[in-house]
């Protein structure tokens, strides 16, 4: 039963996002708003209840069935991703060097943003 009530929860946190979303006209998908909803509660609680700690193991203990679809969407379109293939391996380069500057950038401003107060405790306790 505790499985249940925590997909239901992350569901219900889904759709709400959806919903939000259409009604608000906001340009982010509905499930990525519903996550961030479930995040900022999550925050607030300090902990995650049981049934969504249980449902969110047994998902991702599954993960890998996820990508059955993209997998069989490939094979689908195969003759389409050979003759675009230079097209779609640029863009996926230039998005993984992208997405790694942008990474590496944001774990800067963090750690001097986390290291600062950490310093200033530090140097109060003298």
């Amino acid at each position: 039963m505790q499985f249940l009530n925590g997909i239901t929860l992350l569901l219900v946190y889904q759709l709400v996002g959806e919903v939000t979303v259409r009604l608000l006209g906001v340009p982010i998908p509905g499930p990525v708003l519903g996550m961030v909803m479930l995040f900022v509660t999550l925050m607030i609680r300090g902990k995650a209840p049981e049934s969504v700690d249980q449902a969110s193991t047994a998902l991702l203990s599954h993960l890998s069935l996820l990508f059955v679809p993209a997998g069989v969407g490939m094979m689908a379109h195969f003759g389409r991703i050979a003759d675009e293939w230079l097209p779609i391996t640029l863009a996926l380069l230039l998005s993984t060097v992208i997405t790694m500057v942008a990474t590496a950038l944001i774990m800067q401003v963090t750690t001097r943003w986390f290291a600062k107060p950490l310093a200033e405790k530090e140097g109060g306790d003298e």
